[in-house]
């Protein structure tokens, strides 16, 4: 196990910058995702990690040592691909144990440790398949099997549910996380999916634009957006935006929005009259009688919730989700219930929280 160092770390693509001095501490055995949108560098860096990538500024350290100039097998790390990488022609143990046997280690320890790996991975009676005879799930798990047989100080994994369907991949989150429960190695983990993000990370890194936007831990970042980017990117369904100024009447602070709909606002350090951008996370929206009049557009029913899609007067439109199942349709006028003390403001030029 190791911790990992990423400071002030740049990459050029000839006179094109893509990534901008980025830094990021990783601590011995603690699990980071590094989450953004597609072309937001975190493949980018996950890449110069691994030393598949030359950096063009900063440094890369791992285990105190830097690796700048390392190559990529002397790095002692391990990586699994969105792509499998599996040898068709090779069987589970011998796809499994390849890495060993290259590294020309004795025929008793690869079995020792393929064995071990293909047990901790429930991989034992699949041993003498080929990868054609194996499930996507199983296929990706030979492939983590064939990380884990190295020991290596950081895993990385680059998107690797990616080729899975949605119920398949819920299973490998969970199979994943309880192995860097048993295993305790420090590993980075790269997706654009945030609830991916929120459910494994003991850190995440949100990433746009080969930038760093926060690092926290996810329900530090789900409770506490820093900005606009993170605010609308954690969480799902997306945090609602209204945007407007901010007005004092009476000694009452008020929203309110630029079609007109006014809201109490909690105390905060925004002025009178400042342009602010008001964010609520449809889960915080309750529906009942003294609340804000809005017609519903649109409902979706999931049974196991209701999302509402209602439009207030003037027109702004409030996304809800409610646990309940509801008797309203689409035209009928209900309440939202919204409670200042779960709001978020943020400055509507800059985008930063207040």
């Amino acid at each position: 196990m190791a911790n990992v160092q990423i400071s002030n770390v740049v990459k050029r693509y000839g006179a094109v910058q893509v990534m901008h001095g980025v830094n990021v501490e990783i601590e011995d055995g603690e699990f980071v995702v590094l989450v953004g949108p597609s072309g937001c560098g975190k493949s980018t860096l996950l890449r110069m990690l691994a030393g598949l990538e030359p950096i063009s500024g900063g440094t890369i350290s791992i285990g105190g040592r830097v690796v700048n100039n390392v190559i990529p097998k002397d790095r002692d790390i391990a990586m699994v691909f969105q792509s499998y990488a599996l040898y068709p022609h090779k069987t589970v143990f011998d796809n499994m144990g390849f890495p060993l046997k290259m590294a020309g280690r004795p025929k008793e320890e690869i079995e020792t440790k393929v064995r071990k790996a293909a047990e901790i991975l429930d991989l034992t009676k699949y041993l003498d398949r080929y990868p054609k005879a194996l499930s996507g799930g199983q296929r990706q798990r030979v492939a983590m099997g064939r990380a884990i047989v190295r020991d290596p100080q950081v895993f990385l994994f680059d998107e690797p549910l990616s080729n899975l369907d949605a119920k398949l991949r819920v299973t490998m989150r969970l199979e994943i996380k309880e192995l860097h429960q048993r295993l305790k190695t420090t590993i980075v983990y790269v997706t654009h999916d945030q609830i991916e993000a929120m459910t494994m990370a003991d850190k995440i890194v949100v990433m746009r634009d080969g930038r760093v936007e926060q690092i926290g831990a996810p329900l530090d970042l789900y409770d506490q957006p820093q900005n606009l980017f993170v605010a609308g990117f954690i969480g799902s369904p997306s945090m609602n935006f209204l945007h407007g100024r901010v007005a004092v009447r009476d000694g009452r602070r008020l929203f309110v929005s630029d079609r007109g709909l006014e809201l109490p606002l909690p105390a905060s350090g925004a002025a009178d009259g400042q342009g602010v951008t008001l964010g609520i996370r449809p889960e915080h929206i309750e529906i009942g009688a003294g609340g804000i009049p809005v017609r519903v557009a649109v409902l979706e029913p999931t049974g196991s919730e209701t999302q509402i899609f209602a439009r207030a007067e003037g027109g702004d439109l409030i996304d809800a989700v409610v646990r309940d199942r509801i008797a309203a349709r689409p035209g009928d006028e209900i309440g939202f219930l919204i409670d200042p003390a779960r709001m978020h403001l943020f400055d509507r030029d800059s985008g930063k929280r207040l």
